[in-house]
């Protein structure tokens, strides 16, 4: 009787919250039976045949009861049941006026208001509508990150049938797969596309980096290039000529050599996340190494082609042979002055520490701009053309360029700044590491340091106890001719251990010839993309204590 007392108590309690008006028009509409009315009936029992009237009320309870509960059950499973749509039906959303759908797995999203907030732009965007996102999100693997599902689940309206077989198109090869083989020692920070960094304890262990462990910066899969078929196409101006040179007509311009440092603009970025979230690949301080390059001047070649410089403004624009599955190639420019320029030796490399360019680093021939950022100098460079305006690349308009801390992506106007080109002066520490442990007595701290423009770094300063109080450090390396120091400085510093310090801070700041300086701190230069990153770098290293 406890038992039979609980489920009616709970039946009449589950009959009585379908009272609401709510409740009433979710069971009409799941309801088949448009004469079902729930009603509350009374408890109350009296007379001689209270006990058999009881028992009725109790069982038309316990059967009320279950009616409802099925209805809510129903109702609740029809909120939860996902719309199941074709890909016909979604094939058919493919434009505003129509709404624009995508799929991603199973899974149907309605992006028509986001298509105007993509990152990469509407039309990468819109490249994917009515159709599955996959070929796309196979190419750029940063959407497979856990903040851009997130964004997607909010425009999630179905599923697709699941008798709905997916298209062989989706079947397709690994746009990756033919990517080259790397070296185990490189830091990792994408595998689709590469992008890795030598460990700091490597970086600086010789003044030219070895090509195996020079920093790689990929932002699509690696072209893989017959040098016997392949063709640089260089436009020429009105009534110039256009030139499709071959390895082998490069070789003939006069061949030029130079040791050349490249930076990527994110060079450190994991620092200034530290600050507040930034969006871009987690580069520690091995976004950067040094090469020794080859190959015929950018001048030498333009010329050929009759381009000289004119009064107006004008660009150098470049188009690299690596491309996504829209035939969209990666680009970038410089400034027409300096790629004419016999002093700003702008290369056409085609060799790299006295070797042919490897794959990974744009084999067989890419741009060397001396003193800008790594950005400009485009790999498996395919065509190169003189224009009134800069490359309409997004990686030359919307991407690398810096901003103030207060812009976010609410805010900011990409065309509000100028495209990154010369870069600031910079310096590391990689050696010791952070967190390690030195000996007491004497502690031997080395790192690099760099300056864009051709500045060249006259001085490193190091300090022990956080910039209280500091050392100057020997600067290693070549010697470099005044505005055309492309290559970074080694330097080194040996200093005594304070006697009794159990713990050191660290901290490495460089001074370039036009007495540019490092700021002290990451947060006044901090911006949305975490480029430019070039605070004194900061390392806790802990004093082994004496026997």
């Amino acid at each position: 009787m406890l038992l039979l007392h609980r489920a009616v108590v709970s039946a009449f309690r589950h009959a009585c919250r379908f009272k609401s008006t709510s409740s009433k028009l979710c069971i009409q509409a799941c309801s088949t039976n448009d004469s079902f009315q729930p009603q509350c009936p009374s408890l109350t029992f009296s007379g001689n045949n209270s006990s058999t009237r009881g028992w009725r009320v109790m069982g038309t309870l316990l059967g009320l009861g279950a009616v409802l509960a099925y209805h809510d059950h129903r109702c609740k499973a029809a909120q939860e049941l996902p719309r199941i749509y074709t890909r016909e039906e979604v094939r058919s959303h493919s434009s505003p006026e129509t709404r624009i759908w995508v799929t991603l797995g199973s899974e149907v999203f309605d992006v028509t208001e986001f298509v105007d907030l993509h990152p990469g732009g509407p039309s990468k965007l819109m490249l994917a509508a009515g159709g599955p996102l996959e070929p796309f999100w196979a190419l750029y693997a940063v959407h497979n990150q856990s903040h851009v599902r997130e964004i997607l689940a909010q425009y999630k309206i179905g599923e697709l049938s699941p008798e709905d077989k997916a298209p062989s198109t989706l079947k397709t090869s690994d746009p990756y797969a033919d990517d080259p083989i790397r070296h185990p020692a490189l830091k990792v920070n994408s595998q689709r596309p590469f992008n890795a960094e030598p460990p700091p304890e490597l970086l600086t262990e010789n003044y030219i980096t070895p090509n195996p462990i020079f920093f790689t910066r990929n932002h699509l899969p690696v072209p893989n290039l017959d040098p016997d078929t392949y063709r640089l196409h260089v436009e020429g101006p009105p009534g110039g000529q256009s030139l499709s040179l071959s390895l082998d007509d490069l070789y003939q311009f006069p061949k030029h050599e130079i040791t050349v440092t490249l930076q990527c603009a994110g060079n450190r970025r994991s620092e200034m996340t530290q600050v507040k979230e930034v969006r871009g690949l987690e580069w520690s301080i091995g976004a950067i190494s040094t090469a020794r390059w080859a190959g015929a001047r950018l001048c030498d070649v333009l010329a050929q082609a009759g381009h000289q410089l004119c009064e107006t403004e004008a660009h150098v624009c470049f188009e690299g042979l690596d491309s996504d599955p829209t035939g969209t190639a990666y680009g970038a420019s410089i400034p027409l002055a300096r790629a004419m320029d016999p002093e700003a030796e702008v290369l056409l490399a085609y060799e790299m520490n006295g070797q042919p360019l490897p794959r990974d680093h744009g084999f067989p021939v890419r741009v060397v701009v001396p003193g800008v950022v790594g950005a400009r100098h485009v790999k498996w460079l395919g065509k190169v053309s003189v224009a009134s305006e800069e490359s309409y690349s997004h990686w030359q308009r919307r991407d690398y360029k810096g901003f103030s801390p207060s812009v976010d992506w609410d805010t900011v106007d990409f065309d509000s700044a100028p495209s990154i080109q010369e870069l600031p002066v910079q310096s590391a520490i990689t050696e010791p590491k952070d967190g390690a442990t030195v000996e007491s007595g004497e502690v031997t701290i080395k790192g690099y340091a760099w300056s864009g423009g051709g500045r060249a770094v006259i001085r490193v300063d190091v300090s022990l106890d956080g910039g209280l109080t500091w050392q100057v450090a020997k600067l290693d390396g070549e010697e470099q001719c005044p505005r055309k120091a492309w290559a970074w400085r080694l330097w080194e510093l040996q200093a005594p251990v304070p006697a009794g310090q159990k713990e050191l801070n660290i901290v490495c700041k460089a001074i370039d010839d036009s007495y540019n300086v490092q700021p002290d701190t990451m947060a006044p230069i901090w911006n949305l993309r975490g480029v430019l990153s070039n605070a004194w770098h900061r390392i806790h290293v802990h004093v082994r204590a004496n026997p």
